[in-house]
């Protein structure tokens, strides 16, 4: 974009691999292609996998890439716990509120989809100026543990904790009214809802992810088992994920029209979303998920402060990293 990479969308160099797949007939039979199922939440990040299943970009690798979507993120981990996914696509303290919760299905991070610096936001109503205004009034957030994370760390910064504002658990389609009436004085949300409360004037951002960066990002992960069983085709997924970026790189229009429609935003106000994120590419990638690399560090500094904030029992499982998969999809 040419934007400082604190304010705005960086992108690698996204490789478009192209490898022929050839169909191989069994007893005169042609075997079923695996399928892998992506959840989809509202965020920018996750839209790729939607414009690799709409474009056709696993065909090429010989699987079948669906998706489906779920109003917000705490669905997606409800449903992970249920053992209804497989994959999910989450940020790394949603990832541990997972492991606090099932041990048994603590997920492995495979690929960090975005880091958010300026896509988090905290806004308020109108007459509400600053942070240190919030003392006293009501924030809302997510059911997840995330709103709570991102709100104590913003609050932090100006003296304040938790304990000095009332948290109202409220589903995040519904904060752009409530700002509007004045119903809550602030919120903790993101795009596309944060869009819609900008149109109609009615709030202003106090707070947004810049100011912590290298906190919060957007990963998939995947169960254990699954993992070990369908590492081969998990691979190819991540050769998808890179592929679809290039895409958008090559063809934005189209693209960007078509993950922007799936929002109900404008292409514009996508691409102002995407400023917001950061984009790795897999050689990076690689780098970043090893061994006591970016990724383990931020899973640890997330869980101190999930135990700070008593939302995880001290000692609690972290999930696991590897870079395979990303090693995989390079070669």
């Amino acid at each position: 974009m040419g934007i400082s990479p604190s304010r705005s969308l960086r992108r690698q160099s996204f490789g478009l691999a192209v490898i022929g797949f050839a169909w191989v007939a069994v007893a005169g039979c042609t075997a079923k292609p695996e399928e892998i199922n992506v959840p989809i939440s509202s965020w920018p990040g996750y839209e790729y996998f939607y414009l690799a299943e709409r474009r056709g970009l696993a065909e090429r690798y010989g699987f079948k890439l669906t998706t489906s979507q779920f109003a917000d993120p705490q669905e997606i981990v409800h449903s992970y716990l249920r053992g209804e996914l497989n994959v999910a696509q989450l940020t790394t303290v949603e990832l541990i509120d997972i492991c606090a919760r099932k041990p048994e299905r603590c997920p492995v991070v495979v690929l960090i989809l975005d880091e958010s610096r300026g896509g988090d936001i905290i806004a308020a109503r109108n007459g509400v100026d600053s942070l240190r205004d919030l003392a006293g009034k009501s924030i809302g957030t997510t059911f997840s543990t995330l709103g709570p994370y991102f709100v104590s760390r913003a609050l932090q910064s100006f003296g304040l904790s938790l304990d000095q504002v009332e948290i109202r658990n409220m589903p995040m389609a519904e904060m752009p009214a409530a700002l509007a009436k004045g119903t809550i004085d602030a919120v903790a949300f993101y795009p596309p809802f944060s869009d819609f409360a900008a149109r109609d004037g009615h709030s202003r951002v106090l707070f947004d992810s810049r100011q912590t960066p290298g906190e919060i990002f957007d990963v998939l992960a995947v169960d254990p088992s699954y993992l070990h069983s369908h590492s081969a085709a998990l691979a190819k997924l991540v050769k998808v994920w890179q592929d679809a970026h290039q895409l958008a790189q090559t063809r934005p229009k189209q693209s960007i029209g078509l993950m922007a429609d799936r929002q109900k935003v404008s292409a514009k106000e996508f691409q102002q979303a995407e400023r917001g994120l950061v984009y790795y590419g897999l050689v990076e990638q690689k780098e970043m998920l090893a061994p006591g690399g970016v990724m383990e560090r931020n899973l640890k500094s997330v869980q101190k402060v999930h135990e700070d904030l008593e939302l995880v029992r001290i000692g609690a499982q972290l999930p696991s990293v590897t870079n395979r998969l990303v090693e995989a999809a390079l070669r």
